[in-house]
């Protein structure tokens, strides 16, 4: 509840002066001398009698309820601002064949997908969006605040979406290109990977070049441990069966993206690690977003007219029929 008009308020201050100099002023009058008066203080007041200040109650209180009508009380909502702490972010995730390693529970892949859900749940104003690359990239989801719709873009990311390999440059420039247009004051990428750059058109330092350029920060993760591991992949000949990969983390390449675009470097082997990595993320970008909120108001002023007319309706009736007044 508000007031347009809050200033007609101050009118309530002189009813309490009105009820006092009432009070004292009252004298009633008898209509009717009677001499042996005293006789008749054991009986109980009639109704009437009682009743006798009524009508100046429901009068005051038309009076207060008028007042509080031409305050012209509304309900719901108006225009404000709305200020939050935010950044436009896109995730990079490596999809390729790698990823399906199970050093990390129950492989990378799940739990690269796990850490994000829960970077995405501990957001509150942020745009964030989606690439998945392997041997080329592609947007998943584009920016959106709508976490839900984004999170349902996460759970069917898997190895095998596009050719395989390993196109480091190539998610960078897709990501930076999804916030070229950003007017947010901090833009990032944060880019998850297990290997070493070997596909795609635009190699990793022209596209880190790309997202100086454009006052992009990359994060880059490295993830998981290096080694030749079995790995089941579809076959389409043979069927499902193992296949023995080698997984090489490009540290130093990714150091120097994350140099480049005054980023961080950052590797994680286990799942703590990982979850530690988001959550430092999360602490060291935050920018102010400002928007502004309109709602509609809904007037009021009726509802308490229409109780003081009732009220003086009230009053009238009381002072016509049982408070009547002997004429003198």
């Amino acid at each position: 509840m508000r007031f347009e008009d809050p200033l007609w308020l101050l009118l309530l201050l002189v009813l309490p002066l009105w009820v006092w100099r009432r009070r004292r002023g009252a004298r009633i009058e008898p209509a009717v001398v009677f001499p042996g008066a005293a006789a008749l203080k054991p009986f109980p007041l009639p109704a009437t009698v009682r009743l006798r200040g009524l009508p100046f109650a429901l009068r005051v209180a038309a009076v207060a309820l008028l007042i509080v009508a031409l305050a012209r009380p509304q309900s719901g909502a108006g225009r404000g601002e709305i200020h939050a702490e935010g950044i436009d972010i896109m995730l990079a995730v490596d999809t390729s064949t790698s990823m399906d390693i199970s050093d990390m529970e129950p492989t990378r892949l799940e739990a690269a997908k796990a850490a994000m859900r829960r970077f995405i749940a501990n957001r509150k104003n942020d745009r964030i969006g989606l690439v998945a690359f392997a041997g080329t990239s592609f947007t998943q989801c584009p920016l959106t605040l709508d976490y839900a719709s984004l999170e349902s873009f996460i759970t069917p990311l898997h190895s095998g979406m596009v050719e395989d390999g390993t196109a480091i440059g190539m998610a960078i420039a897709t990501a930076v290109t999804r916030l070229k247009s950003s007017t947010a004051k901090s833009k990032i990428v944060v880019l998850l990977t297990d290997g070493m750059n070997n596909r795609g058109i635009i190699d990793p330092e022209t596209a880190a070049g790309l997202a100086a350029a454009e006052k992009v920060k990359v994060y880059t993760i490295g993830i998981g441990t290096r080694g030749v591991f079995n790995v089941m992949v579809d076959d389409p000949i043979m069927g499902r069966r193992p296949v023995r990969v080698q997984s090489d983390i490009d540290d130093t390449l990714l150091q120097n993206i994350a140099r480049t675009t005054g980023g961080r470097y950052f590797s994680a082997q286990n799942e703590q690690e990982l979850a530690g990595i988001y959550a430092e993320i999360d602490r060291l970008e935050k920018s102010e977003l400002k928007s502004t909120v309109y709602h509609r108001y809904t007037e009021r002023f009726g509802l308490f007219a229409g109780l003081a007319l009732l009220l003086i309706l009230s009053q009238l009736a009381l002072k016509k029929s049982m408070l009547r007044s002997l004429p003198s």
